[in-house]
């Protein structure tokens, strides 16, 4: 969950809400980020037999048309998410090498081409060899975030936090921030972005020694997580007046601390960003490639997805991911796409995962199923009911036009689905998912259509 979110964090919220409303935001945020957590803690339990988190909960409960676009879904998510990754790790480095600044240079994008093929020969050498990795470099990611938020609390003005707190007067480049609500609206996705990860344990699940041990990952890494986003977050209100923060180039973390400290303050949070990009992207091509070799052995994706390398790496699939990551970087070469856009995006393409998985939790509740002796099923189907309900708002929130690309990319995918169950000689879609796929295409035809007369861009 520590990857960029937290860096950016100070200058993407001083830009869509005051205060008042970011406090509303984020209780709505922690309680329906902690429903969720509670989902997937008890969803690992009460179903052991599923693996693959928001796939293999996505195709239990609904079909496996339904499992594969939540798989694939939340794979695109994953791989756009790592252009974002690299995109930002390239404009931090310009702070000391200014032929990368801006992340989207010539320069910028051949270094990020380097490293994220570095990265792929690390994986091809196995998954415990870059998980080790990982482990080292969260530990060193979260040290300048301590370091920020000590000296936050320090200079801290309450003066400054309260000036404007509902919004009412600030302008963000000559525009008024809007009402209260539209302000909590417009802060939902980037909090969802510095969440996605919740469900990372669930995604390994087949892999884990003890099934306790997922839901105690996921509700331990929410908590710990959510305190940290809150400090940064709200720290940084009282060091900047509003709209100045909001002008603070991403990561902003580093500018917020240059101002109170000097120079090293943004030197040493450049470098903390550095650190965990490098180990948030090794963590993220590691699920990416999770996420395609299960649905694979289950006859959702090609089977050639499944295979693994001698060191036990999932190589198809890695070589799949990772050339899907190298298009998009030229993509944003030469179309200029910005880290917020691809941020916008690959948070877009998970929440309909999100969406499914609280939906099995209340199906669960409903039917009866797993609570033969009746024992906290009034309990699991409020907190299913309250995650279900956040994962609707969060659609609603993310805006229309970012479904219509989510539908263009489920269709080209289908593709993938209709070569697995063909290889397999099984159906491919059943009487209601025919259904489905018929919603699919029309809404993926009609976003096309947007594109091409041009009403509809998100990159």
């Amino acid at each position: 969950m520590i990857g960029s979110g937290i860096f950016a964090l100070p200058s993407q919220m001083a830009a869509s809400a005051a205060p008042g409303p970011l406090l509303i935001g984020w209780v709505i945020t922690g309680v329906g980020m902690l429903t969720l957590a509670f989902v997937f803690q008890t969803l690992a339990s009460r179903k052991p037999d599923v693996d693959g988190g928001v796939y293999g909960y996505a195709r239990a409960g609904f079909g496996n048309y339904i499992g594969f676009t939540s798989a694939f879904g939340y794979w695109v998510s994953a791989w756009v998410g790592n252009v974002a990754y690299l995109v930002l790790l390239f404009s931090t480095l310009g702070y000391f090498f200014p032929q990368f600044e801006g992340g989207a240079t010539v320069p910028a994008i051949f270094g990020a081409s380097v490293v994220l093929w570095i990265v792929h020969a690390m994986t091809l050498r196995g998954v415990q060899t870059a998980a080790f990795v990982n482990v080292v470099v969260t530990i060193a990611k979260v040290v300048p975030i301590l370091v920020f938020i000590a000296i936050a609390a320090v200079g801290f003005n309450a003066g400054l936090f309260s000036a404007d707190f509902w919004g009412k007067t600030t302008q963000i480049d000559g525009v008024p921030l809007g009402d209260t609500m539209a302000q909590v609206k417009n802060m939902m996705l980037v909090t969802v972005w510095v969440f996605i990860g919740i469900e990372g344990a669930s995604v390994y699940s087949q892999r884990a020694a003890r099934r306790r041990d997922v839901g105690r990952a996921t509700v331990l890494g929410f908590v710990g997580v959510l305190a940290l986003l809150l400090m940064v977050n709200l720290l940084s209100y009282g060091l900047m007046a509003q709209a100045e923060l909001a002008g603070v180039p991403d990561p902003s973390m580093a500018g917020v601390l240059e101002s109170q400290v000097g120079h090293w303050g943004a030197a040493l949070i450049s470098i903390g960003l550095v650190i965990s990009l490098l180990g948030a992207l090794i963590a993220w091509v590691l699920l990416c490639v999770e996420i395609l070799r299960l649905p694979a052995l289950e006859h959702v994706m090609p089977k050639a997805l499944a295979r693994e390398n001698t060191h036990g790496a999932p190589a198809s699939a890695l070589w799949l991911t990772n050339l899907c990551v190298q298009a998009l970087l030229l993509w944003t070469l030469a179309n200029s796409s910005t880290y917020t856009n691809l941020v916008y995006l690959a948070t877009s393409l998970i929440l309909l995962p999100y969406l499914w998985s609280a939906a099995y939790q209340v199906l669960l509740a409903l039917r009866g199923e797993t609570y033969e002796a009746g024992h906290r099923r009034a309990r699991d189907l409020v907190i299913g009911a309250v995650a279900l309900g956040y994962a609707v708002w969060l659609v609603y929130a993310g805006g229309w036009q970012y479904l219509l690309v989510a539908a263009v990319f489920y269709l080209v995918g289908t593709a993938l689905y209709l070569w697995a169950r063909r290889e397999s000689r099984l159906p491919a879609f059943s009487k209601p998912e025919w259904a489905v796929f018929a919603v699919v295409t029309v809404t993926a035809v009609l976003a096309v259509t947007m594109m091409a007369t041009g009403n509809l861009a998100v990159l």
